[in-house]
C-alpha cells in the first residue's frame, strides 16, 4: 500500500467483544492523527469470530487490515508479521482493551515524527495516571527494577501495550529479537537501546483490563525472561 504515513496495530487472541469496541474507536482516533493510515488486526490463531468480525469492518472500510494466523505464532510473532507488512513509515501498536488512553496516541506518533526512532507509553512515571490492583503494580515495578538492572535499560516500563516506532529502525531490530510472545515489548526495548536507538518515554493514563491477571507462574516466566536475555547478551552475543 502506498501513501500511508501511519500503521497502527491491534494484536488480538479471541478478543471478539474487546475488538468490536476497539474498532470504531481506533479508527476515530486516527482520524484525528493523520489522514493517511491503516488499522491492521494482527489477528493470533482466534477461535472466538474475531476473524469474522474484522472481514465484516474490511469489506466496509479498506483502511481497515487483518492479517490472519490460522495457528497461535504468540504475540511478538504476531507483531512482528503486521509490522513486516505494514504499508506506514511509522509503525504503532496499542492492546486490544484500550488499557492506555487513546486520547496519548497524537503523542505516542507526535515523537516519531519528531525525531525518535521509537516512543513508548509509561505507567510508572510520576506523571503517569493508572488504575489496577495491588498485586500487578507490585509485581510491574519489581519486573521494570529487574530489567533496569541487569539489561541496563534506562526506561522505567518496559512492557506498556502502546508503543510507536519508525518502521525502518524497527525492521533493523526485529531480526535479532528472539522472543515470540508477551517479553517481546522488553526485548525490542533493550535491544534497541543498546543500538543506540533515540527512545522517548512518557507518561500515560492507564486501566487495568478485565483480563488482565497476575498468577504465580507469571512472576516466574518474567524472571526467567529477563535471565535469558542478560545471557544472550553478554555470554552467548546472540
Amino acid at each position: 500500500m502506498t501513501g500511508i504515513e501511519v500503521s497502527a496495530v491491534i494484536p488480538v487472541y479471541n478478543d471478539r467483544d474487546a475488538l468490536a469496541m476497539a474498532l470504531p474507536l481506533s479508527l476515530s482516533t486516527l482520524e484525528t492523527v493523520t489522514r493517511d493510515f491503516e488499522l491492521i488486526i494482527a489477528e493470533d490463531g482466534s477461535t472466538d469470530g474475531s476473524a469474522e468480525l474484522v472481514r465484516a469492518w474490511a469489506e466496509k472500510d479498506p483502511r481497515v487490515r487483518l492479517f490472519h494466523s490460522d495457528e497461535r505464532l504468540g504475540r511478538g510473532k504476531a507483531l512482528n508479521r503486521a509490522f513486516s507488512g505494514a504499508g506506514g513509515r511509522i509503525v504503532c501498536y496499542f492492546d486490544v482493551d484500550l488499557a492506555t488512553d487513546m486520547k496519548h496516541l497524537n503523542t505516542l506518533i507526535g515523537a516519531i515524527r519528531n525525531g525518535y526512532d521509537i516512543a513508548t507509553g509509561s505507567r510508572l512515571l510520576p506523571e503517569s495516571r493508572i488504575r489496577r490492583s495491588g498485586g500487578r503494580e507490585v509485581a510491574s515495578r519489581g519486573y521494570n527494577l529487574l530489567v533496569r538492572t541487569l539489561l541496563g535499560s534506562r526506561l522505567h516500563d518496559h512492557q506498556c501495550g502502546f508503543k510507536a516506532f519508525l518502521r525502518d529502525r524497527l525492521l533493523g531490530v526485529i531480526p535479532s529479537v528472539k522472543d515470540t510472545h508477551w517479553f517481546w515489548d522488553t526485548e525490542v526495548l533493550v535491544r534497541a537501546g543498546r543500538k543506540g536507538y533515540r527512545i522517548c518515554e512518557f507518561p500515560v493514563s492507564w486501566q487495568q483490563g478485565e483480563k488482565t491477571t497476575v498468577r504465580r507462574h507469571d512472576v516466574w516466566d518474567m524472571g526467567t525472561a529477563v535471565l535469558r536475555l542478560w545471557w544472550q547478551l553478554h555470554v552467548s552475543k546472540d
